[in-house]
């Protein structure tokens, strides 16, 4: 049996449109596409030397086509001359602070990049699979939790609705148009390549390294479902893999967890522990426009997909902090 996202005999020399490549869930997607022999083309607006799949030399091995999600000619070009046959979309605007901030910029990549991706797949014929990252935070706050694929999408802030809109638009794609779009839901992120300190894990990680208390934005009660990177992307090729053979699969969204329920506080503890550190966080309480509870049910990738998961949290944690160990050692401090 194959592992788990990498069918090689389905991936090798297969064209594969890779949107947000340079994020930290695109990097370790990329990573796994060329070790399965997929012929990779990716989307990149900024070029971002730090990022993974720079660091790594990955971009070495893949295509990259420079421009913004959404600029719809570009992307109908890419996959015309490319002959795309599966994209996977991750480009997004991914940090609630700066939504919050900057909303427009926000809805405008977030909802309108991912309606110009799905136009242009709809007007390109080679197209066979589509998968579209949305979010947990698609589901908005509610009352009944763990969220499962029948929860309403009800967000109600500028990044939660960003993705809860970016989801229904994939599915309207997916029923009014016939396109093979299947949609993803997976809890929070964490792993080796997000630098944007203000989260919780690399912040954590990089303040013990530098001998400084790890800065909790939030009261450090919010409970959220932390997923290992290289679990997403390998969940992301499981599920194209799937929609190949299942064309009944289109327009079916899917949650990927491990069904932790895990406050911040916690979370942050774990890391510590992991890293022999004595020090104490600095919770300063100032997190605005965010659900307080969130975690998913995944028997539904499970069930019908046969999916399940390469990591643990704490085996993803170790990887995670091993990997900034070695970027901070030889990164110089900023």
């Amino acid at each position: 049996m194959e592992e788990l996202g990498l069918n090689h005999s389905f991936w090798r020399d297969r064209p594969t449109f890779v949107t947000g490549g340079t994020g930290l869930v695109g990097s370790w997607l990329v990573r796994r596409l060329v070790q399965s022999g997929a012929e990779v083309v990716c989307l990149v607006r900024d070029w971002v030397p730090q990022s993974e799949l720079v660091h790594s030399r990955q971009i070495e091995q893949v295509t990259v086509v420079r421009g913004d999600i959404r600029d719809r000619d570009l992307l109908e070009r890419t996959l015309g001359e490319y002959e795309i046959d599966t994209v996977i979309h991750l480009a997004a605007q991914t940090i609630v602070t700066i939504a919050n901030r900057n909303p427009v910029s926000t809805f405008e990549t977030n909802i309108g990049g991912t309606w110009n991706l799905l136009e242009a797949c709809r007007r390109s014929p080679a197209i066979r699979q589509v998968v579209v990252a949305s979010s947990d935070k698609a589901y908005g706050d509610q009352e009944n939790l763990p969220y499962d694929e029948s929860t309403p999408l009800q967000g109600q802030h500028p990044y939660d609705v960003s993705k809860s809109a970016a989801d229904l638009i994939a599915h309207t794609y997916a029923v009014s148009f016939d396109l093979p779009v299947v949609i993803t839901r997976c809890g929070n992120f964490y792993g080796g390549g997000d630098l944007n300190w203000n989260r919780i894990v690399p912040g954590t990680i990089r303040s013990v390294l530098r001998g400084q208390r790890p800065v909790i934005r939030s009261d450090g009660n919010f409970v959220r479902d932390y997923f290992y990177v290289e679990d997403g992307a390998a969940a992301y090729m499981l599920l194209a893999e799937q929609l190949a053979t299942h064309p009944d699969l289109r327009g079916e969204a899917f949650n990927f967890s491990y069904g932790n329920q895990m406050t911040v506080l916690e979370l942050a503890s774990c890391i510590l522990e992991q890293m022999g550190s004595g020090l104490q966080p600095d919770v300063r309480n100032e997190a605005s426009n965010e659900i307080r509870k969130q975690y998913l049910n995944a028997d539904k990738a499970r069930q019908v997909l046969g999916w399940h998961s390469l990591f643990t949290l704490e085996s993803g944690l170790e990887k995670t902090i091993a990997w900034y160990r070695e970027f901070l050692a030889e990164t110089p401090r900023s």
